[in-house]
């Protein structure tokens, strides 16, 4: 034949992609815990769980992107935080159930694999995972030339978890009288980007000017990683206990009234008080260039990231437990009893 084939000349190049390996090791191994059995590299992630430690263990799993946030990564140059958004995703959807986070693997596909930006976005998910307390176990980066061009990547990430069966938290331990306490977010968080990027496209937004309302540059408040809930969660269920913390909300894609109600049991209805917060200035500023009020309380969170049912009489103290560990948190309102129909929240009130 006249011609050699390689599979670089193909669009994948195995000798970058060990280069992103090597970058990135150091960050991976600092994640681990001691249930961890090897190291990077190996077919599988090996996780030695203590069943001793359970009396009856349920493992969970969650499975979640970043979504076209990603996109404003790839516009900016950054690529640094969004591996915390994508642990963010999953881990903040186990502990919603009481789980603890033990460890996660990750998916990077990629037009082409840059050693470098590899290493910055699996840093960042080993960042995440750190702040999680769960251990990056294993991974892949698959360079995928013939469907994305260059620049282009997405990420995907599966964690488990691991919680007591008689711990699991969820919509049958909601009672009427609980109070729903808010956990604030630390921005967009990963959900409603689509919009957002429709909206800064057409009003002409730039991303490097500091907008009227804002403190810093709109791309660093659109880049801001999600916070992370897990360990603090934990620790609220782990001080207050399960007879007192009855379900966690993770605030994402359907808004904070769509999130809410999927732990309110039929019968139900969690009354959720707008004037006990402000909405933020960066939400304000999608609607001030064309989205509605009721777009936004559905495609964003509007400054709430997590919720909490509690027995009312432990309000206080989740509040100033959440508020010690650096998560701002106040009472957002009430489940309360509804005549019949499914279960439900309602946003009454107007933000401060």
């Amino acid at each position: 034949m006249s011609e050699t084939f390689t599979y670089a000349a193909s669009g994948v190049d195995i000798d970058a992609g060990e280069r992103a390996v090597t970058l990135m090791k150091t960050a991976v191994e600092r994640t681990h815990r001691p249930e961890v059995v090897g190291g990077l590299g190996g077919f599988a992630g090996l996780f030695a769980l203590d069943v001793q430690k359970y009396r009856r263990p349920l493992l969970a799993s969650s499975t979640d992107g970043v979504g076209t946030k990603i996109a404003l990564a790839r516009q900016l140059d950054r690529h640094d935080t969004v591996g915390i958004d994508l642990v963010a995703m999953v881990v903040d959807d186990l502990v919603a159930c009481g789980a603890e986070p033990l460890f996660l693997q990750d998916y990077v596909a990629c037009g082409t694999v840059v050693p470098e930006r590899i290493a910055a976005i699996v840093t960042g998910i080993a960042a995440g995972c750190t702040l999680a307390g769960a251990a990056l176990v294993g991974g892949e980066t698959a360079e995928h030339g013939d469907l994305m061009d260059a620049d282009e990547y997405d990420l995907a990430a599966t964690a488990v978890g691991v919680v007591e069966a008689d711990a699991v938290l969820g919509p049958e331990r909601v009672r009427a009288g609980d109070a729903v306490i808010a956990m604030a977010a630390s921005g967009f968080h990963s959900n409603g980007y689509s919009l957002v990027r429709r909206v800064v496209s057409a009003a002409g937004l730039d991303l490097t000017a500091t907008p009227a309302g804002l403190d810093r540059p709109l791309g660093d408040e659109l880049l801001e990683p999600t916070r992370i809930y897990a360990r603090d969660c934990l620790a609220l269920v782990e001080e207050l206990g399960v007879g007192a913390v009855h379900a966690y909300a993770h605030i994402t894609g359907g808004g904070l009234a769509g999130n809410t109600a999927r732990v309110v049991p039929e019968g139900l209805q969690a009354v959720l008080d707008r004037s006990t917060w402000a909405l933020p200035a960066a939400v304000r500023l999608m609607e001030e260039h064309g989205v509605p009020r009721a777009e936004s309380e559905r495609a964003f969170n509007c400054g709430v990231g997590m919720v909490a049912s509690v027995a009312p009489e432990q309000a206080d103290a989740a509040v100033a437990l959440l508020t010690a560990r650096g998560v701002p948190a106040w009472v957002v309102g009430t489940v309360r009893e509804q005549a019949g129909g499914p279960s439900a929240a309602e946003l009454v009130g107007t933000y401060r």
